[in-house]
């Protein structure tokens, strides 16, 4: 179990990174960056609303079909696959009807997270989770992989006394540069 916590978080961090692009020839038009142009035919390439989600709970084979399912699809097709593989990583839902500290079980869980869109509040605090408010958006200095294996590993006590404390903290509490204070906000390249 404990190589797991660092499987899953290597992942994560390569998952990350493939997304990330070097791409910097892009010269804007003079007199100012224009509209984004739209025209053409577009096909959905991949998907990553919860950082991690994707990488841990779709099944390799099934990966290219989940990335291009449409979000409003995605619980019908693919909950009993997170569900399946939920109750195979993690010993916190081991016995019927245990749940995470959401309160939520492991059909509940995986129903939320089988839809994998980045949920915004418009009326409060945008936070992957602050304590108080859960999936409301994100912050970047929202530990958010840590939240996840809170959920997963966790238990009903896991945000004070996890089940399996070992798998639920990436022990990855900042980034190691700070964010800008104005747009783009991420931190600069090494």
């Amino acid at each position: 179990m404990k190589n797991l916590k660092y499987i899953f978080s290597i992942v994560a961090i390569a998952a990350l990174t493939i997304s990330c692009s070097s791409d910097d020839d892009f010269t804007p038009a003079q007199g100012g960056p224009t509209a984004p142009d739209f025209s053409g035919v577009f096909a959905q390439q991949d998907q990553m609303g919860r950082p991690a989600v994707n990488t841990v709970f779709v099944s390799g084979d099934s990966k290219n079909m989940f990335n291009k399912t449409i979000p409003t699809q995605q619980n019908a097709a693919f909950q009993s696959m997170f569900q399946t593989n939920l109750e195979g990583l993690s010993p916190a839902y081991a016995n019927p009807g245990d749940t995470n500290a959401l309160g939520l079980t492991s059909a509940e869980f995986t129903g939320l997270l089988a839809t994998d869109v980045l949920n915004v509040s418009l009326d409060g605090p945008t936070t992957f989770y602050d304590g108080t408010n859960v999936l409301t958006g994100r912050n970047l200095t929202d530990d958010v992989i840590t939240v996840e294996l809170i959920l997963i590993f966790g238990g009903e006590t896991g945000l004070t006394a996890p089940e399996f404390p070992g798998l639920s903290n990436d022990n990855v509490d900042a980034n190691d540069k700070d964010f800008l204070n104005e747009f783009p906000y991420l931190a600069s390249a090494w």
